[in-house]
C-alpha cells in the first residue's frame, strides 16, 4: 500500500517517431492541444503567458476550466506550465508552487525520433489530507495514462502529414 509521502509526482518517459520540433509544437498549440488533450484554450507558447483549458463533457455539456500559467518554452527541447483545477486558490494570488502542479516536457532527440520524459509535481505541496492527495494523484495518473497515448498519436500523424 502506497503512503501519502509517495505521491510526489507521476513521470512518464515515451519514445515519439517525430522531431523534437514537430513534439513541441503538438504540446504548445492550442490546435494540437484540442486533438490529444480535449481541451480548448488559447495561448501563447512563452514564458509567463496565461490561459485556460476547458474541457467539456460530451454527454452532459458540462464544462470544467483550469486556469495555466506557461512556466518555460525552449523550442524544441522543453515546455512546462503549472495549473490547477482550484480557481479559488489562484483568484488572488500568481499560480505557484504551493497551489498549483507543474507539468515539464523535456524533449531530446533520439535517432529519427524524439524521448519525451514528463513529469506533473506538487502534490505534496498542495497541502492537501492524505485521502485527498491520493484521490488527486489517482486521478491525474489515471488521467495522463490515457492522454500522454493520444498525444504520440497526435505527434505521430502530424510528422507522418509533413
Amino acid at each position: 500500500m502506497e503512503t501519502a509521502m509517495e505521491y510526489g509526482s507521476i513521470e512518464r518517459e515515451l519514445h515519439i517517431d517525430a522531431s523534437p520540433e514537430v513534439v513541441f509544437e503538438v504540446l504548445s498549440s492550442p490546435e494540437h492541444i484540442r486533438d490529444w488533450w480535449s481541451a480548448e484554450t488559447a495561448f501563447e507558447p512563452a514564458a509567463g503567458a496565461t490561459g485556460r483549458l476547458t474541457w467539456t463533457d460530451a454527454e452532459t455539456g458540462r464544462r470544467d476550466s483550469s486556469p495555466f500559467t506557461v512556466v518555460e518554452a525552449d523550442p524544441p527541447r522543453l515546455f512546462s506550465f503549472r495549473w490547477t483545477y482550484d480557481e479559488k486558490e489562484t483568484q488572488a494570488e500568481a499560480v505557484g508552487p504551493g497551489n498549483s502542479l507543474l507539468v515539464t516536457f523535456e524533449l531530446a532527440p533520439e535517432g529519427e525520433g524524439t524521448t519525451v520524459r514528463f513529469r506533473e509535481s506538487g502534490y505534496r505541496e498542495r497541502g492537501w489530507e492524505a485521502a485527498v492527495l491520493e484521490a488527486h494523484y489517482n486521478d491525474h495518473r489515471q488521467g495522463w495514462d490515457f492522454y500522454l497515448p493520444r498525444l504520440v498519436a497526435t505527434a505521430k500523424r502530424l510528422a507522418a502529414a509533413r
